[in-house]
């Protein structure tokens, strides 16, 4: 198992405040798989089996400043869509928010993972269209059930391997925020906001659960992830 990831580096064209950062990117990002000509990925209604983190170093005021230079990172399963990206990333030059300047890639060995921890909302639906939150649900045990579910499916979709799955593989989690986090995004010219925490997970030691730990670090914990949602970062042994 190998991730590809790609280190971006921006250049903003205009102001674009935290809450709006997620969708630039998305749409950068999914309008680079057009150019790039992998329409079955850029149309595809299942996994996408990529994530993305925002813009960094955050501002104090929460507004990425037009005139200056932010990273922002891509992980991907799909080496064919980490290797589009690489060109089409730069070819995007018309985005009318920002620019990609420069592209750094390298390639990711699966390792050992002790714990993860996720940098934007992770997002988890539940019943009636809602989104798993302590007010909504407040059922850990759930959560725990629901990530693991979205990641074993994941895994098995891409590399169409069954696996004897023994237990969740999720040890141990921690929600981080007091009150639910959110991505949005603009949809039929309405705001639509994905409700989601800010996680601590410790997975299991077997090898079936630091395969999907592995999953869940390369394409995001959750849902939305096309949409900057469940990127984490991963501690562990490299």
């Amino acid at each position: 198992m190998k991730v590809f990831e790609l280190m971006c580096t921006a250049y903003l064209k205009s102001d674009i405040p935290f809450k709006d950062s997620f969708e630039a990117i998305a749409k950068y990002i999914n309008y680079s798989i057009h150019l790039a000509g992998l329409n079955e990925i850029h149309e595809s209604k299942e996994y996408k089996y990529y994530t993305f983190g925002s813009f960094y170093p955050i501002e104090e005021d929460k507004i990425y400043k037009k005139g200056k230079i932010y990273q922002f990172t891509i992980r991907t399963l799909n080496k064919t869509l980490a290797i589009a990206l690489y060109s089409g990333l730069k070819n995007n030059a018309n985005n009318k928010y920002f620019t990609i300047v420069e592209i750094g890639k390298k390639e990711i060995s699966r390792f050992f993972i002790s714990e993860l921890y996720s940098l934007s909302p992770v997002i988890v639906s539940i019943d009636n269209g809602r989104f798993w939150t302590i007010k909504e649900s407040g059922d850990v045990e759930e959560l725990r059930k629901l990530l693991h579910n979205n990641v074993e499916k994941k895994y098995k979709s891409f590399f169409n391997e069954n696996i004897n799955v023994q237990q969740n593989f999720i040890q141990f989690i921690e929600i981080k925020n007091r009150v639910p986090q959110s991505i949005m995004i603009v949809k039929d010219d309405k705001d639509v906001r994905f409700f989601g925490n800010k996680l601590k997970i410790i997975p299991n030691e077997d090898e079936i659960s630091q395969k999907l730990a592995f999953t869940a670090f390369a394409c995001g914990l959750g849902e939305k992830n096309s949409y900057g949602g469940g990127f984490v970062l991963a501690k562990g042994i490299k």
